[in-house]
């Protein structure tokens, strides 16, 4: 009919889901994240000190062992639970023996290490945050958030084992005491996240953090000597039983990525 146009509707804004290369935040990420970060300080103690290779060349191993491992996981192209572990139980026991080499080697002391590194982690956070508007984990789907991340990731284990060390060997708590008190606070981020409105991304950098110095506390608790409040669990075998737990936790806990909406251009 003549005079009259005719119209397509427009379809609204559709939302794409965009999934990360890093996994959904559940109750099984953490339980590995901690048996993660127990396994980092009893392998790096086992490389710097049962092994006698000393901090600096532990960290020298363990950061390019952590620069490969990441480098393999920017390239790949979607979430790998076995190379994500991999990368974090890296980045765990690289950030072991800088702790360690920095606290002890270079003589900055607990309280000295743990200020620098807190400053190191916010600074690279505001960074990202800067870059991207958000440091949500969901996002993480390319290069350049991923080496924010990472780099986000290592720094923040080493300030865990820093916290950790400072806390079981200064505050007079000893190893369970010290698990203890991360254990608790750990528990009232975890009530803050369900009972608040307070930021999900800010209690998530906070509740990965504070895993890091449990995870450092319970790892001594299993191999130091009984007369310094340990378990004398030689550390080659704390480090073995603690891989097999951290192994059938990915193969039984189910592994997938986290995902980020995201506004799709319209469509006629």
């Amino acid at each position: 009919m003549t005079g009259i146009r005719s119209f397509r509707p427009v379809k609204p804004t559709a939302t794409q889901v965009v999934l990360s290369k890093v996994p959904a935040v559940t109750l099984g990420f953490w339980i590995i994240k901690i048996a993660a970060t127990t396994l980092g300080e009893t392998a790096g103690d086992t490389v710097s000190m049962t092994m006698n290779l000393g901090y600096l060349i532990g960290t020298a191993f363990f950061l390019l062992l952590l620069v490969v491992l990441v480098f393999a996981q920017i390239v790949a192209k979607k979430f790998q639970p076995f190379l994500y572990w991999a990368t974090i139980i890296a980045s765990t026991t690289a950030g072991t023996t800088m702790a360690d080499f920095a606290d002890r080697s270079l003589g900055i002391g607990y309280t000295g290490g743990s200020t620098v590194l807190l400053a190191c982690v916010l600074g690279v956070l505001a960074l990202w945050y800067r870059s991207e508007g958000t440091v949500s984990v969901d996002t993480v789907n390319s290069p350049k958030v991923e080496a924010f991340y990472w780099a986000t990731i290592t720094l923040s284990q080493t300030l865990g084992t820093a916290l950790g060390d400072w806390m079981s060997d200064t505050s007079g708590l000893g190893y369970l005491g010290g698990a203890l008190v991360f254990l608790v606070a750990l528990a009232i981020v975890a009530a803050v996240y369900y009972w608040t409105d307070i930021s999900r991304v800010l209690l998530f950098w906070a509740a990965f953090i504070l895993t890091r110095p449990l995870g450092a506390t319970v790892g001594d608790f299993f191999d130091k000597p009984f007369e310094k409040g340990g378990l004398n669990v030689s550390r080659p075998l704390a480090s073995a039983i603690i891989a097999i737990f951290i192994l059938s936790c990915i193969l039984l806990i189910p592994q997938r990525p986290g995902a980020h909406p995201r506004a799709a251009p319209n469509t006629p």
